[in-house]
């Protein structure tokens, strides 16, 4: 999907260092990391599996390379893998307030039934973190391990995409029910196969917009766009074009989908959509 040429043999294991390429698509270059393949044990530090993870942990999207001849045991094992080290894939924040605090005990409270904690259960826990102080409020029915992410605090939740390769070599009642999985995409890099809707899924992962920007009186410049992540105000864009812009702004022209009327003229904090046209206007 680069113009990077990373290396590839019929034997596992061929990547042995991190091979960084460049993806461009809808005006925005994404970056992709070849990483090398973990195995067992890689969160203890075998295989220098921990600098693989580490990387893993700073990146928007994890697209997981798994083998379709192989079956379902690649993928638990690498998700194993990645949950010991704190990496939750594709499930969100757990909506627990926790605030620890100076005394007055524990203080636990629930706006909805909990079926899987119970107020005894949250005291155990804390207190095998060594927190007597603290408050607890429970948003929604969670189970003692996230609570215990909320507690640890240094848990990393980002989306996943199961990438199933070499589709070219199992039967196609087997393609067919790897592909209606949640989150997993087939491909076959050697037959080059499904490639571009593996690209449209990652840019849906990524949650990407771009914005293009207008001079009075000038058409839109369409080469050069502003990426911003899905749900940026104007406000957003204003410091991506100059820090000092949004002090100085008075308004903003938009054109786009974001707008009911073509072109409106909105405030700061009005939503951008993806490709938006904006004129900002300084005082």
């Amino acid at each position: 999907m680069t113009s990077t040429a990373s290396e590839a043999a019929s034997y596992e294991f061929t990547t042995l260092t991190c091979i960084p390429g460049v993806i461009e698509y809808k005006g925005a270059n994404i970056q992709l990391l070849d990483l090398p393949g973990i195995i067992e044990g890689a969160a203890q530090g075998k295989g220098r599996g921990r600098q693989v993870i580490a990387v893993a942990r700073t990146a928007d999207v994890v697209i997981m390379m798994l083998d379709a001849t192989k079956g379902e045991v690649q993928r638990s094992l690498l998700e194993k893998e990645l949950e010991s080290v704190g990496i939750r894939l594709n499930k969100h924040r757990p909506n627990i307030y926790f605030k620890p605090k100076k005394g007055g005990g524990i203080s636990f409270n629930s706006t909805v039934t909990l079926t899987q904690c119970s107020e005894k259960l949250v005291q155990l826990i804390l207190h095998e973190y060594k927190i007597f102080n603290a408050e607890v409020l429970f948003r929604e029915d969670c189970s003692p391990d996230e609570f215990i992410d909320v507690i640890v605090g240094n848990r990393v939740y980002m989306p996943c995409l199961y990438v199933y390769n070499k589709i070219d070599q199992i039967s196609m009642e087997e393609v067919d029910r790897l592909a209606r999985k949640p989150n997993s995409v087939v491909i076959s890099c050697g037959m080059k196969l499904n490639l571009d809707y593996l690209l449209e899924m990652l840019w849906e992962y990524l949650a990407l917009t771009c914005i293009y920007t207008k001079k009075r009186g000038q058409r839109p410049d369409f080469t050069d766009a502003i990426i911003l992540r899905k749900g940026a105000s104007v406000e957003h864009v204003c410091h991506r074009i100059h820090r000092s812009l949004a002090s100085q702004f008075k308004y903003a022209l938009v054109w786009g989908t974001s707008t009911k009327y073509s072109p409106q003229r909105v405030g700061l904090t009005h939503t951008m959509e993806h490709e938006d046209v904006i004129q900002i206007v300084k005082k």
